[in-house]
């Protein structure tokens, strides 16, 4: 890499293809059929999305029919909102070039060039390959050495002869290159009516680049037919960890002469109420930051700043409402919400399953998975001595299956 250059490399994706050699057409193209229970597509965008390295972007290059089933797709991928899509060309290398033309947006430095249907990539392959464009090379190839002995055959599928494998790879992707070399690789070869290529490295030693090999990896086989697919199948099914994840919230608020108190959302007549910039609520408080640490997105603080006047008395149903959200756009499922109150008075019973109901209604789950408990500090401590009221919440959210 030259002296001075940021490291800036995006990604490019290429699910373009229809996949006729994995049968059953009717099943729709391999990079999207299911695998550990979501579509092949998904495991590979989330191992980019994991990665996190891809700082110039995500572009995925797609079959103009195949949009809605890349929208289905995406929706399985964590932190998605960065990936964009562009259509693919007649060829593999037509689809290539469309997906470097929307990349180079994001003016990255170099770009990592991807089969859609590779799902079983690691970040330490990602990081050998980075570590050699980091280190000078143009154009970095994970590859395999070749293990079985290799015959020729001739035209009558006789054996012709026997290919000695010394010096023989297996070449995989992602496939990295210095973003402005490839890219005008690409732009040539079209220009020239050049397209015979079987991958990127073969543009590039064509364009005259020095191809520096990197250590592949034994698991990131190419699902190209249907038992591939089935034994990708098998393969996850069996490693699958369920994603079930819980936050902790904690808040409280002084009480002051009032007219009553707001708990979960639910008014409660009282001779004192609670001092705060919105409705002080503290049960919904301390659930929205239970909610938020389960997908590691800050605090109620940093969504709503108590600074911003434009939540003075505001009923906080809205803030619980937005953590809920937030979780669902990671793709989190909401199993159980549960607060505790810790409270001289008001009593609490008499309203829990009017409280209770008030959870349920505002994340959109059923009343079973809301609980709701009180105690007193007995008589010690702020709580004990009725200058506030506390509160203590956690949440269980599952966020599907991991690898």
């Amino acid at each position: 890499m030259a002296a001075g250059k940021s490291f800036n490399p995006g990604v490019v994706v290429v699910a373009a293809g229809r996949g006729e050699r994995a049968g059953v057409p009717e099943e729709g193209p391999k990079q999207y059929r299911p695998i550990g229970g979501m579509p092949v597509i998904s495991h590979t965008l989330s191992g980019f999305v994991e990665w996190a390295g891809a700082s110039a972007g995500i572009v995925v290059v797609i079959h103009p029919d195949d949009e809605a089933l890349f929208r289905d797709a995406l929706s399985h991928v964590r932190q998605a909102d960065g990936i964009q899509f562009v259509y693919g060309g007649d060829t593999r290398q037509q689809s290539v070039l469309n997906g470097l033309e929307a990349l180079q947006r994001a003016n990255p430095s170099h770009v990592l060039i991807h089969d859609a249907v590779r799902p079983f990539f690691d970040a330490p392959l990602i990081e050998r390959i980075c570590a050699a464009l980091k280190a000078g090379d143009d154009a970095v190839l994970p590859a395999i050495a070749v293990a079985d002995t290799l015959k020729q055959a001739d035209a009558h599928h006789m054996v012709a002869g026997t290919v000695p494998r010394a010096g023989l790879f297996a070449a995989q992707t992602p496939q990295a290159f210095d973003f402005a070399v490839i890219f005008d690789a690409h732009r040539r070869a079209a220009a020239e009516q050049r397209f015979d290529f079987t991958d990127d490295a073969g543009i590039a030693e064509w364009a005259g680049l020095g191809v520096r090999l990197v250590d592949g990896l034994a698991d990131n086989v190419k699902l190209t037919f249907r038992r591939d697919l089935a034994m990708a199948d098998e393969k996850l099914s069996q490693n699958l960890i369920a994603d079930i994840r819980t936050g902790n919230g904690y808040d409280v608020h002084k009480l002051v002469p009032g007219d009553g108190v707001t708990l979960c959302g639910v008014r409660i007549p009282h001779d004192m109420t609670l001092s705060g910039h919105s409705d002080a609520d503290v049960a919904f408080h301390a659930l929205t930051d239970a909610l938020l640490a389960t997908c590691g997105e800050g605090d109620i603080g940093d969504h709503f700043p108590p600074s911003d006047p434009q939540w003075k008395g505001a009923a906080s149903n809205i803030f619980l409402a937005h953590a809920a959200k937030i979780v669902r756009g990671h793709g989190g499922v909401i199993l159980n919400a549960d607060v505790s109150l810790i409270a001289e008075a008001p009593k609490i019973g008499p309203h829990r399953n009017e409280m209770r109901q008030k959870i349920a209604d505002c994340l959109g789950i059923d009343l079973t998975r809301c609980s709701v408990k009180a105690t007193t500090n007995e008589t010690i401590g702020f709580v004990g001595r009725g200058e506030g009221i506390a509160a203590i919440a956690t949440a269980s959210v599952s966020y599907g299956n991991m690898r």
